[in-house]
């Protein structure tokens, strides 16, 4: 039963954001990636979505982090960075727009090689 639960819940996230992305099949397997190394339990595709409870989002929906970071140079390998090594909450530029207060490290959570395509897919979200 709790495997039909994830699956379903993948299907549902893929078919409710597949309305944001470009490329059918890369979405697949990026929703995929990004489901098995946690990251939906803070962080949402669509801009907008609430928290839980009502609260602001845990993290920062993809979309607007792909806003926020399209044509920053280094984009990629700064947010590789607070991917694998988590961010610092002093210096947090999404203060007052989410609920977490910073992002934790998840080097062991998801592969480098990974996290970089999923990077490289977040900067080129469609808002």
């Amino acid at each position: 039963m709790p495997k039909f639960r994830s699956t379903l819940m993948l299907l549902g996230l893929f078919a409710f954001a597949h309305g944001a992305m470009a490329d059918p099949k890369l979405d697949a397997q990026m929703v995929n990636l990004a489901s098995g190394a946690g990251c939906f339990t803070c962080h949402s595709i669509e801009s907008g979505k609430p928290g839980p409870n009502g609260l602001a989002p845990i993290g920062p929906a993809w979309q607007d982090v792909g806003a926020r970071y399209h044509g920053v140079p280094n984009a990629k390998k700064t947010l590789l960075r607070a991917v694998m090594d988590g961010t610092n909450p002093y210096a947090s530029h999404w203060k007052n727009k989410v609920s977490g207060i910073a992002m934790p490290p998840n080097a062991v959570a998801i592969k480098q090689a990974d996290a970089k395509k999923l990077v490289e897919w977040i900067l080129n979200l469609k808002q």
